[in-house]
């Protein structure tokens, strides 16, 4: 099959179309064909070899974290999938490769496609909306009348977070630049900051949960805004030693996350509120709440470009310049 894939760690180094053999059915997976597929900025970061300490991949590595395609074949053990069904998922961490014509996957982490979705706008969910409910729902419990800041709230997740957080009752703020403020005003969001115009820390007060996703000054800078007992969870790091326990790593590098997330978490505590990293993890059943919530239309997908297969790179390159409105895709299928 072909595939897209990293042949070493480097920087804004290009994907190499390779031909590779078929993914091994374990008993528990189901093989999809790929029709399309999301591109999301932890692809960039696997490619440049960001997570090479907590994701040991071998090499070489076929990239890509989001997929919806057609069920072709299950193990011997799969009950809830057959041939012919129409699925999306976000495969395990362990075992990406979405850049391709054939993924194998197990069967826990795929659900069924929303209905009213064709695949390329399927293919932009699944990274960006477990993101969101694990941030927001699992992590911050988010509850009605509590209010969140959202930062970044024209990207992937952030377009994704903002409706979760209104569908769950909270007051959303969010931070975005000036072309955007109509994209994110009309997914819901009640106060939006203009970061080339306002300083949101000078205009938000009071709040329960920051989603993060940008950098150290952002995540330092967004303390500022929570209440005592409030919640800073960032997608961007630094890794902190729960997350480093719960992926299993050993004891060195849980001191390394310790020492990584040892600034923020002091400043955090001085503030009175708590500072925690997600990782988002592979998840069926979520994945499922999540289709229910864009077939019942509570929450819509937002694709701002869709890419063919062969121009993967370039897909990649388009996401990498940050002005992308929502999710970029590379389709494989017609």
């Amino acid at each position: 099959m072909k595939a897209f894939i990293v042949d070493r760690y480097q920087s804004n180094g290009p994907l190499r179309l390779e031909e590779m053999p078929e993914p091994e059915v374990r008993e528990q997976d189901v093989l999809v064909a790929v029709h399309a597929a999301g591109v999301n900025p932890l692809d960039a970061k696997i490619r440049d070899g960001e997570f090479k300490l907590i994701l040991p991949y071998r090499l070489p590595l076929i990239l890509g974290n989001d997929v919806a395609g057609v069920v072709v074949r299950v193990g011997a053990k799969v009950r809830r999938f057959k041939p012919g069904d129409e699925v999306y998922a976000r495969p395990d961490q362990g075992r990406i490769g979405t850049f391709a014509e054939l993924i194998a996957m197990d069967e826990a982490d795929v659900a069924l496609k929303p209905r009213n979705l064709s695949m390329t706008e399927a293919a932009s969910i699944p990274l960006v909306g477990l993101t969101a409910w694990q941030v927001l729902v699992e992590r911050a419990k988010l509850k009605t009348g509590q209010k969140v800041l959202i930062h970044a709230g024209s990207g992937g997740v952030g377009t994704f977070a903002i409706q979760l957080a209104k569908h769950l009752g909270a007051t959303v703020a969010t931070t975005t630049s000036t072309e955007n403020v109509g994209l994110v005003r009309s997914l819901g969001a009640d106060v939006v900051v203009d970061y080339k115009n306002e300083d949101y820390t000078k205009v938000l007060r009071g709040y329960d949960v920051v989603l993060n996703s940008l950098g150290k000054d952002t995540l330092e800078q967004s303390l500022r805004v929570l209440k005592p007992g409030g919640k800073l969870i960032s997608i961007s790091g630094p890794p902190d030693v729960e997350f480093a326990k719960h992926s299993g790593l050993s004891w060195p590098l849980q001191q390394v996350m310790r020492l990584l997330s040892f600034d923020i978490r002091r400043k955090a505590k001085r503030q009175g509120v708590g500072y925690s990293f997600v990782f988002m993890q592979a998840n069926g059943e979520q994945l499922s709440k999540i289709t229910a919530l864009i077939e019942s239309g509570a929450v819509r997908q937002i694709v701002d470009k869709v890419f063919p297969f062969s121009a993967t790179n370039d897909a990649m390159d388009y996401l990498a310049r940050g002005r992308a409105k929502g999710k970029v895709v590379v389709k494989m299928v017609g």
